[in-house]
């Protein structure tokens, strides 16, 4: 009698929570239209695309049907994981990206925490203004400046360490392997940093400014208002922006590589994705190319998720 009643109240509660879903529906009708375009465009572009990795587990030769294909099952994978370029270009990827978490993520935290303590609204418009606006160059225009700028013939950085005496002689700095992770992680960060910071100047905005007032006539200096107010305020931002950074943590881009690198640094510029579109389109392998793509999609995806639950037991703090 009692499992009876169990059972009956858990469907009436869902009855009932079905009934409330459907009049809500109907009561945002106008907003679940609006949204409806959009929803069509996230399946058209990036679910629909998934229907291609089918071609990891065939023999892919295009002007065929799908069905005329030749399956090879696992083949593509097992020759991944045997090619010793590929575990290269997995140290420069995930090299590249751990400088990026660590500088990439903080720099902007740091930077938003100073420019909100700056009490001149017209300088701290302006230079919020100077530093997100690089955001909108494009890497081809970022990857010929900093190639000027890096240059034996002419290059800003060589003149200015020659006139203070450092060096001798211009320093060819687009030549040495183990320079390359640094050009493009600073190269990056001078590119990204004011736009990254805009969420964290967002979140800064939004804490109550009665917490600083009353720390100020506690006796709290800036620092201490910075470190004991602003920090944990905007914890929660922090945190949510961090398991994002860390489920693209493999999904670094191939741009900035592909435009700043050479044929001697080859060895050190190469990452997953650009190794997937020289042999995908660059020599014809598309299925070779879909194995590496499905390795990086699935590694991002596995990262995401544990980066989540990790954050979720210990901080209470998750995106899903």
């Amino acid at each position: 009698m009692e499992i009876t009643r169990k059972a009956y109240s858990k469907s009436s509660a869902i009855q009932k929570k079905k009934k409330t879903f459907w009049k809500a529906a109907k009561n945002q009708k106008m907003l679940y239209a609006m949204s409806l375009p959009f929803v069509i465009w996230v399946f058209v572009f990036n679910y629909l695309p998934v229907w291609g990795w089918t071609m990891a587990f065939q023999n892919f030769t295009p002007g065929i049907s799908f069905f005329e294909q030749e399956w090879v099952g696992l083949d593509h994978f097992i020759a991944l994981f045997q090619d010793e370029r590929f575990y290269l270009t997995l140290r420069n990827t995930l090299a590249m990206s751990f400088l990026g978490l660590l500088f990439g993520f903080t720099i902007p935290i740091i930077f938003a925490i100073l420019l909100n303590e700056v009490r001149h609204s017209l300088f701290k418009r302006t230079i919020q203004t100077i530093t997100y606006l690089p955001h909108f160059v494009s890497w081809v225009v970022v990857a010929g400046i900093v190639t000027k700028m890096l240059s034996t013939d002419g290059g800003v950085v060589n003149d200015i360490l020659m006139g203070m005496g450092i060096i001798d002689q211009p320093f060819q700095f687009m030549a040495k392997e183990n320079w390359f992770w640094g050009i493009v992680t600073v190269s990056d960060i001078w590119k990204e940093m004011g736009w990254n910071a805009i969420i964290f100047l967002a979140a800064i905005a939004g804490l109550d400014p009665q917490l600083y007032e009353a720390a100020k006539v506690d006796g709290a200096n800036r620092f201490r208002r910075m470190w004991h107010i602003t920090l944990p305020g905007i914890r929660p931002t922090i945190l949510v922006v961090l398991i994002l950074n860390i489920g693209h943590l493999i999904q670094i881009g191939f741009e900035k590589q592909m435009l700043l690198g050479n044929s001697l640094v080859v060895d050190y510029s190469e990452v997953l994705e650009l190794y997937a579109l020289n042999y995908g389109i660059g020599l014809g392998e598309f299925s070779y190319g879909t194995a590496i793509g499905i390795f990086n999609s699935v590694v991002s995806i596995f990262l995401l998720f544990l980066a989540n639950g990790i954050f979720k037991r210990y901080s209470n703090q998750s995106v899903m």
